[in-house]
């Protein structure tokens, strides 16, 4: 096993490949690069995998110069509750669990699969965005239906992006020199996909996502909430099957079935032009999140924090004012040029005043992916270097 901390994070989507060698320790980026708009057609995914060690020779990164190979890999199921080395038995978990998120899980095994190949002799690793929420409390986790319904189909909520809303509350927590475990915080991962969690004392105890990553949030492609009813109105009555209604849930809906965009950018550019589709969807995006930060607060008893993170999350600050906009008796104070400056790193956006700190927190999930597989590595099961 290699002396260095530095681990090879490789994250395989349904549409894209992203890769780091990433010192787990430092947090240092050696080498990182991105292959998008794959999986249309057969092998693609394969053909971006190759291209990735092409790439990774080129620039001299030689497996003994790694620790490990650290797999992102969103759905654990019921069984994969924390990072785990990576075995015939985890990729046959990794598999059943693929029932739950067959858009996300299926990439991460083709990445799994063609890694052990290409590199028998290196520990890999996979860490599950579900593992986070893996102990949240019993009335969270659980859905009002059968209960041995429930049990024998391992429904539950899991959650999502745990790895990011995890590494948000632990850089909040430094940022501002607390204590995590002293610290009520709601994160909002804002991205093309997104969701909201409410963490309390350190501890995840709930969040919006649910047994797979369509509940909660408004999304690009993805409707969030949804009455389910409505489902089986339209199996009944709409025409379609079960196919066409995973199709609309997973690609047809969000931002992209109320206004034809699926991306924030595109559609505040819609929404100035005056598109009153644009317009609509906007206000319904923004209204799902501000629900969740108030839902979040009474689940809390109160926040300390509110952080905004990801794509949507870091860069756009007229979604911040937005979610935030009217919340002062809530306790969230925004400060207009704080909010509008712009910033890589993490930064405090509210007034000195504000009874709730609200912060912009760049997430790096590959370099908390890199610090799991190395605190499991050495012993320390936690998962904090």
């Amino acid at each position: 096993m290699a002396d260095s901390a530095k681990v090879l994070v490789l994250n395989v989507g349904s549409s894209s490949l992203k890769y780091q060698v990433v010192d787990g320790d430092s947090g240092v980026v050696a080498v990182h690069g991105e292959s998008e708009r794959i999986g249309d057609r057969a092998g693609e995914h394969d053909e971006a995998l190759e291209a990735m060690y092409d790439a990774l020779d080129a620039q001299g990164v030689a497996a003994t110069a790694l620790l490990a190979i650290g797999h992102r890999v969103v759905h654990g199921g019921p069984r994969l509750s924390e990072a785990m080395a990576i075995d015939d038995h985890v990729v046959d978990e990794i598999d059943i669990a693929t029932k739950l998120a067959p858009l996300h899980n299926a990439p991460a095994l083709a990445g799994i699969r063609s890694a052990r190949l290409r590199f028998p002799d290196l520990p890999q690793v996979a860490v599950f965005d579900t593992a986070y929420f893996a102990d949240l409390p019993a009335a969270a986790a659980t859905y009002a239906i059968d209960v041995d319904l429930a049990e024998r189909e391992d429904i539950r909520r899991y959650g999502a992006h745990g790895t990011s809303h995890r590494y948000v509350a632990e850089t909040a927590a430094a940022f501002l020199a607390r204590p995590l475990e002293e610290l009520d915080q709601i994160t909002l991962h804002l991205g093309n996909g997104a969701s909201a969690a409410a963490i309390g004392g350190g501890r995840p105890v709930d969040t919006s996502m649910g047994l797979t990553p369509l509940e909660g949030l408004v999304m690009g492609t993805r409707g969030g909430d949804l009455d389910p009813g409505v489902v089986i109105h339209l199996l009944r009555h709409g025409g379609f099957d079960v196919e066409g209604l995973d199709d609309l849930l997973q690609h047809r809906s969000g931002l992209q079935g109320l206004a034809g965009i699926s991306d924030v950018r595109t559609l505040l550019a819609a929404v100035d032009a005056g598109d009153p589709r644009a317009r609509t969807a906007y206000e319904v995006y923004v209204h799902r999140i501000r629900k969740y930060v108030g839902a979040y607060l009474a689940v809390l008893g109160g926040a300390d924090v509110l952080c905004f993170t990801a794509g949507v999350g870091e860069h756009s600050h007229r979604v911040r004012a937005d979610v935030v906009h009217g919340l002062e008796r809530l306790g969230l104070e925004l400060d207009p040029a704080r909010n509008r400056a712009a910033g890589g790193q993490t930064r405090r956006i509210s007034t000195d005043a504000s009874p709730v700190e609200i912060l912009v927190v760049p997430t790096d999930e590959e370099l908390m992916i890199a610090r799991q597989v190395v605190t499991l590595l050495r012993g320390d099961r936690s998962g904090r270097p």
